[in-house]
């Protein structure tokens, strides 16, 4: 099989971006992005996905993390797309429950090449730490749109939020792990009846 990697840079007026990733990695992470609970989730998302990520990340965190969650989102899901090329072979869909303690989330994904998001959360309190809570739905809004996935991601229960973020982005690696795994059944061929995806 080639080697299912890519590396994607994003430069603006707001962020210097730099995401390289291996789908078929064991799940190691080089995160520096300047915000700290945003590198503990995407560090979840490499463990559990099993995918090696690194990621370096400069961005105007002076005015908020907004433009740093979001432009990294943005380069994930351009080398994540990358790094599966024509899906021939793979699994397409995956899908994992995750708990945390009292917390339980879901993520449901389709490598469809149709970019949708359905985000459900209801977290109790608005910052973990310094954290934005708003930019968790940014920051996956803006990797399944340049993925061309689609996402249902759910936070089913939970009264602590750090707790319930973070048992999502284990959900959605775990999720991810299984849609790109090889289906040995497929013959190498696109999972889609259309022939393409």
């Amino acid at each position: 099989m080639a080697k299912r990697t890519a590396e994607v840079e994003r430069t603006t007026g707001e962020t210097a971006v730099r995401v390289w990733v291996d789908l078929d990695g064991e799940g190691a992470a080089e995160l520096d992005c300047g915000v700290p609970f945003f590198e503990h989730m995407l560090a979840q998302v490499a463990r559990h996905g099993g995918v090696d990520l690194r990621v370096q990340a400069k961005g105007d965190t002076w005015i908020d993390d907004h433009h740093t969650v979001e432009d990294v989102g943005i380069a994930l899901g351009q080398a994540l797309a990358r790094a599966w090329g024509d899906k021939a072979g793979l699994t397409r869909y995956g899908h994992a429950y995750v708990p945390l303690d009292e917390a339980l989330s879901r993520a449901v994904l389709d490598l469809s090449g149709r970019p949708g998001l359905v985000y459900n959360a209801e977290l109790p309190r608005a910052h973990v730490g310094r954290f934005d809570t708003e930019l968790v739905e940014e920051f996956f809004r803006a990797l399944t749109s340049h993925a061309a996935m689609t996402a249902h991601l759910d936070v089913l229960r939970g009264r602590n939020a750090h707790h319930m973020v973070e048992c999502l982005f284990k959900a959605f690696g775990r999720a991810l792990r299984q849609a790109v795994s090889t289906d040995e059944r497929a013959g190498g061929r696109v999972p889609s009846t259309k022939g393409a995806l």
